[in-house]
């Protein structure tokens, strides 16, 4: 079992910046991959970034360059930050955590609203 936690979210002026950070409850190096999905009122959740145990980076198309996924293993958190905002970014943003066995375990999820 992992309780993941957000925090982070609200309101930033387009162009502007915030950071989200996705808490777990075990050391991320026993989790195979930690993501940040969002969704769009009336859309699909997408992924936006995932970082894997050894680090690796995967971003969406339409954040590359400006969004950036990293982790602090100490404190078992997961971070995202997020450049250059705009209004398509809003949505609500939640972390994802996959471990052994195809187990996925979600946070409650963070909102973001990006104004132009």
């Amino acid at each position: 079992q992992v309780q993941l936690v957000e925090s982070g979210g609200g309101s930033a002026q387009a162009g502007g910046s915030l950071r989200l950070s996705c808490a777990a409850s075990r050391s991320t190096f026993s989790i195979n991959t930690m993501g940040w999905y969002r969704q769009a009122l009336g859309k699909q959740r997408e992924l936006v970034a995932i970082i894997t145990s050894g680090g690796i980076t995967n971003y969406a198309d339409s954040v590359k360059g400006r969004f950036t996924i990293s982790r602090d293993i100490a404190k078992n958190t997961v971070y995202l930050q997020m450049n250059s905002l705009n209004a398509e970014d809003t949505g609500v943003y939640s972390c994802n955590a996959a471990v052994a066995g195809a187990r996925i375990f979600w946070g409650q999820g963070t909102q973001v609203t990006v104004s132009s």
